[in-house]
């Protein structure tokens, strides 16, 4: 079938496209139908098809963000607001706008594709967002990770945040304060996110998460870079966990529908701000991460992946490309997922950290100021071998299991959470999905089945009423026993041949964990700082 793909827009549309800033020439394709993305797409060369029928492309260069080149316009608004520094680089309001005009100005004669998509599953902190792509797949993309707008939102659309994404695009560092060519540039005050010179797809998913990480905490709401589930019973539990720590794998539970595996905000419930997922998929295999490997399917995209030689197979396996290879695909292919994206108020909170160094306890029990401590820190720890120069465990720290996507201080994350925690009384757990027995090389890895143990357990509330012993020097509460899961391991330091050896390791991890809280400044002098180690 012959499909007019670039067909002239109806007057309905013409002022939102007009507040765009795009030339009179550009050709629009607005918001077209998952077949006629993967249609283009293809005629474009911009991907190709699996045996599944699923459409893999490649992002070019970039195979993952590029942290030193995201920037945020330094303004009235900003001035004071931003936590100014490596994660949060400013830029010059006249070199943002030079910049957003010569984007503008490329696309004469060219055709774009717009999209109208939402973010935030609550209606009330949804924002509409207008999404400009060079790329088709990079559309479908934008279809698959945000939230669809129905017709009639469609109809009577008004854009709060603007997308213009031109991989193409090179910017001139000499003049636009950038570091490169790429950047990603947030100017909250126009309220437009620029993207050029990279082809990752994820860098717009990031950019949204980011303003919502700025305005939603403003109006009291805690956006939160966590998985969520629920039960049968209408209990949220959420999974906090940087990469590696287990936190998609341990949050897909087919006894609990999934609310959303990556960015959630908690109001006076907790919500989705996506409506899909961008999950990674090196060494996928339908045996143990069934869900993930079944929504690959027509609709979804690939990157980076690579076919098993002579067919169109995907190999999951290869990494010739890159180890960061993904999928993105919407919510709804998901069989087991809350629909809508949203739950009650969490009644558990997991902070999940793969501990390498072995001292750390299966699970234990926190109390609000030792939860805002450890959400905080965000650590788990890179293995030997991992990067080159690695011999041993390194402790890895990021504020808030996002340092990142953070534009404010992360003293006002973890002093919204302390409030939230307060309020609702809600038990906070420290999971660690790594070792025992020994650091990395001598000790084991905690089996996963023990994991799904503990946090069964910790769901279950069989956790409340056993008894606690503490653990030094972290002063945690440890379980004395759990069900399914050996009383022995409870205790780590009983696990290790020899204990002094793990008193030396664990005083170690102990302090990198103080050296790295010591480099959070309270701009405000507030109570947080004054208070954790109390």
């Amino acid at each position: 079938m012959n499909i007019n793909l670039f067909s002239i827009l109806s007057d309905v549309d013409t002022n939102v496209l007009q507040s765009l800033g795009l030339p009179d020439t550009t050709t629009v394709a607005l918001n077209l139908t998952v077949s006629q993305l993967t249609e283009l797409a293809l005629k474009r060369g911009e991907g190709v098809l699996t045996e599944a029928e699923v459409l893999m492309c490649d992002t070019g260069t970039f195979t993952g963000r590029s942290p030193k080149d995201k920037f945020i316009v330094r303004d009235a608004l900003t001035e004071k607001a931003i936590w100014w520094g490596a994660i949060n680089q400013p830029i010059e309001a006249k070199q943002f706008e030079q910049l957003h005009q010569r984007m503008l100005a490329s696309l004469a004669d060219q055709s774009v594709f717009v999209r109208y998509v939402k973010a935030g599953a609550d209606p009330r902190y949804t924002i509409n967002i207008a999404v400009v792509n060079e790329l088709a797949w990079h559309n479908l993309f934008c279809h698959n990770l945000f939230i669809e707008t129905s017709a009639d939102e469609r109809a009577n659309f008004t854009p709060d945040w603007t997308i213009l994404n031109l991989p193409s695009f090179q910017a001139d560092s000499t003049i636009d304060g950038t570091r490169q060519g790429n950047f990603t540039i947030i100017n909250f005050s126009k309220r437009v996110i620029l993207i050029g010179g990279t082809g990752y797809a994820g860098e717009m998913k990031k950019g949204i998460f980011s303003v919502l990480n700025f305005t939603l905490p403003r109006q009291g709401v805690l956006s939160m870079h966590c998985s969520a589930n629920v039960g049968k019973a209408g209990d949220t539990a959420l999974f906090f966990g940087l990469s590696g720590t287990g936190k998609t794998t341990l949050s897909t539970d087919p006894d609990r529908q999934l609310i959303g595996d990556d960015e959630h905000g908690w109001s006076d419930q907790v919500f989705n701000f996506e409506g899909g997922c961008y999950a990674k998929v090196i060494n996928l295999s339908a045996e143990h991460e069934p869900e993930i490997y079944g929504a690959i399917r027509p609709g979804a995209v690939l990157e980076n992946t690579r076919f098993s030689p002579d067919t169109r197979i995907v190999d999951f396996a290869d990494q010739s490309v890159t180890e960061n290879t993904r999928t993105a695909y919407p919510l709804d292919y998901i069989a087991n997922r809350a629909n809508p994206s949203v739950g009650p108020a969490p009644r558990n909170l997991f902070f999940l950290t793969a501990d390498a160094f072995g001292v750390l306890p299966p699970i234990a029990r926190l109390t609000v100021k030792q939860a805002m401590y450890y959400f905080l820190s965000g650590y788990t720890a890179k293995l030997a071998g991992t990067e080159v120069g690695i011999k041993e465990p390194v402790p890895t720290f990021s504020a808030c299991f996002g340092a990142a996507f953070l534009p404010l201080h992360p003293f006002a994350y973890a002093d919204l959470l302390g409030h939230h925690l307060e309020d609702a009384e809600v038990p906070v757990w420290l999971v660690n999905t790594g070792w025992t027995g020994g650091s990395f090389g001598t000790g084991q890895r905690i089996k996963l089945a023990y994991t799904r143990a503990v946090i069964r357990a910790a769901l279950t509330g069989a956790l409340d009423t056993v008894d606690y012993q503490i653990l030094q020097p972290f002063g945690l509460q440890i379980p004395k026993t759990c069900p399914g899961i050996p009383t022995e391991l409870l205790d780590p330091r009983q696990t290790w041949a020899r204990p002094i050896d793990y008193d030396a390791t664990a005083s170690r991890l102990e302090r990198a964990f103080r050296q790295n809280y010591e480099t959070y400044e309270n701009p405000a002098g507030g109570s947080t700082s004054e208070s954790l180690f109390s």
